[in-house]
């Protein structure tokens, strides 16, 4: 697993966002909530799927309430990911 970067994982949430809604990428704001995309639960669950794989980890359930927007969901999986990172090279050391 890569270190992951804010702009890597906001870039990456936009393009599959705007896939899923059928709209052009610069139509999806990195500010935008996610309650307000018009995305249906059965969208979420597969986009959270295609997430986690691309991540290599699964965010915990409350990453959305925490980190309503993809701006912020994007900064914590940036976290996540260095946290991770770093555990995995102390481990290795």
């Amino acid at each position: 697993m890569a270190l992951i970067k804010a702009v890597d994982a906001q870039n990456w949430l936009i393009e599959k966002i705007a896939h899923r809604l059928g709209v052009e990428q610069s139509e999806v704001s990195p500010e935008q909530y996610f309650d307000e995309l018009d995305l249906d639960s059965t969208e979420a669950l597969i986009l959270a799927g295609e997430m986690e794989s691309w991540l290599g980890f699964e965010l915990g359930t409350t990453a959305l309430w925490y980190h309503p927007s993809i701006k912020d969901l994007a900064a914590h999986i940036a976290e996540e990911s260095a946290i991770r990172t770093e555990a995995r090279h102390a481990a290795s050391a």
